[in-house]
């Protein structure tokens, strides 16, 4: 291969499906990082090129793709995955082939692959805050709704272990719907938080069912300024599916909003519109896709190779200059280092940011040194 010859990268998110609305945005994280990066002369002067399919929100069909990409297409480095069972699926391809994967979603935690770079937030990036926010603002009662996969199910158990931390700390339910799921299959469920009266409710819904959570609640009576929902999965992307003020004073946890008001931030968004005007819609895991590809091709600048061997050390341990401030990958697990933050969401269908982290919080994905009080101790309160 001619050093200058383009540089194929594969990039595989779910364009259709029930997840596509996020899918779609990692997608336009990673082009946007793309533009940027040939614009400012590719790598070493190579264009840097997507080699992109749809996934259709289905972990067989990534597997599938994920082995086409890289016997068929010969990438070495893919972008991908939204869903904690697609990324189980691409994981056993990839380390066949000793490729490597950049997944940009929070996920479960308790896994590391030498041949993933995790960008999403780990459990004690995400789940630990919200716990202590939500227990202290609310109390410790907890009910429990998610996507019938893996990742609900281990953030549930995350969230009940934080949740009895605390005193008075009570798990009241933990119920789970289809991926598909319309308003009617939530109508039962909120019957029984309706009995069993909850300080919070803790969702992990995902996908174009989000929205029906949340009009069950709002048909329900419910008053999210006694008994809302915290999220670690409701996004800007699933509320741009809603009507305007279906989700005002519900809360989520994330890394990134946007209306972090960050210079980084700013430029990155405008550069985003003049792109794409409105048919993006920004979020975490838009985020994360976005700044994973810059750290890739800065590392690639430096090793002059997409190789595994020659690429994984350049981007253990670099840094780069995120919308959410300067994340870092760590050496040691492959995660990165983040700034967690609690959203409100407003009237405006934008998160009001409430508490964020004075600087970035090291991944600890199997939550060895985690505690409630490691994030109290290093917030800034934005808004009581």
């Amino acid at each position: 291969m001619s050093d200058r010859d383009p540089v194929r990268v594969g990039v595989l998110f779910s364009h259709t499906g029930v997840t596509s609305t996020i899918g779609l945005s990692q997608l336009h994280g990673a082009l946007l990082a793309i533009d940027e990066i040939n614009e400012a002369g590719g790598i070493n002067g190579r264009e840097l090129v997507p080699v992109q399919y749809d996934a259709q929100s289905n972990p067989q069909r990534y597997a599938q793709l994920a082995e086409q990409l890289i016997v068929q297409d010969k990438v070495k480095v893919i972008f991908g995955c939204y869903m904690s069972s697609s990324r189980k699926a691409v994981i056993p391809v990839i380390e066949k082939w000793n490729r490597l994967l950049f997944y940009p979603t929070p996920y479960e935690g308790f896994e590391y692959s030498a041949n993933v770079i995790y960008t999403g937030a780990a459990p004690n990036q995400n789940s630990v805050q919200l716990a202590e926010f939500m227990t202290t603002n609310f109390g410790a009662r907890v009910y429990m709704i998610g996507s019938d996969y893996i990742y609900p199910y281990e953030s549930n158990r995350i969230m009940g272990e934080l949740v009895m931390q605390r005193q008075g700390g009570e798990k009241l339910g933990e119920r789970y719907v289809a991926l598909d799921a319309t308003e009617k299959e939530f109508v039962e469920i909120m019957a029984d938080i309706r009995n069993k009266r909850p300080d919070f409710i803790f969702s992990t819904v995902v996908g174009d069912s989000t929205a029906a959570l949340y009009r069950a609640y709002a048909d329900a009576g419910f008053d999210p300024k006694v008994m809302p929902i915290g999220s670690l999965t409701t996004s800007e992307a699933e509320i741009s599916q809603m009507e305007k003020g279906l989700v005002t004073g519900h809360y989520t946890s994330a890394p990134y909003f946007q209306s972090i008001e960050s210079a980084a931030n700013v430029r990155c968004l405008q550069r985003l519109r003049r792109r794409l005007g409105e048919n993006c819609v920004p979020n975490l895991c838009w985020e994360a896709s976005y700044f994973q590809m810059h750290i890739f091709a800065n590392a690639m600048r430096q090793s002059g190779s997409d190789d595994i061997a020659e690429l994984l050390p350049r981007v253990l341990g670099s840094e780069f200059d995120a919308p959410q401030g300067r994340v870092r990958i760590d050496p040691t697990n492959h995660h990165t280092c983040l700034y967690p933050r609690i959203g409100r969401v407003n009237a405006e269908s934008q998160f009001t940011i409430v508490r964020q982290a004075r600087r970035s919080v090291y991944p600890d994905p199997y939550l060895v040194t985690h505690s409630l009080g490691d994030w109290a101790a290093r917030l800034d309160t934005l808004e009581s």
